[in-house]
């Protein structure tokens, strides 16, 4: 078992942090872990909007080496090729939901806290015995 902190460089889990770091990794794998059927790159590129192909082709591919996706190549002209997640994919769906929870709830809080934070005067210095929050 792993004792080192996941902030420490030398955590091997923290390359794994990284991978899920990635805003297009927490989409697809939250797209293919509610798909009641594989995915093919198209369907998963129309579901995620914003995201390039170079970006999904790339995501995949982590996810893919990872473990937690699935890629299926069938032999067909042109090629059909699919994505679902393995079963360590679909672990991370719990984790997932909390975030998708947690960002629903307080959407509203953190663009309020945005605008405040950019209203205010340029960059203000704070005593570093003095916490304050702008909220």
């Amino acid at each position: 078992m792993d004792t080192e902190p996941v902030y420490s460089a030398g955590c091997p889990s923290r390359t794994v942090v990284d991978v899920l770091a990635n805003k297009w990794v927490l989409y697809v794998l939250d797209l293919l872990g509610q798909a009641e059927r594989p995915l093919r790159f198209t369907e998963v590129r129309r579901a995620v909007e914003g995201v390039t192909q170079k970006s999904l082709t790339k995501t995949l591919r982590t996810l893919e080496r990872d473990g937690l996706v699935d890629r299926r190549v069938h032999a067909t002209v042109p090629p059909r090729v699919e994505y679902r997640l393995t079963g360590l994919g679909r672990e991370i769906g719990p984790l997932l939901g909390a975030i998708d929870d947690w960002a629903k709830r307080n959407a509203d809080t953190v663009v309020a806290a945005r605008a405040s934070f950019d209203a205010a005067a340029p960059t203000e210095a704070v005593p570093a015995t003095e916490w304050t929050s702008r909220v």
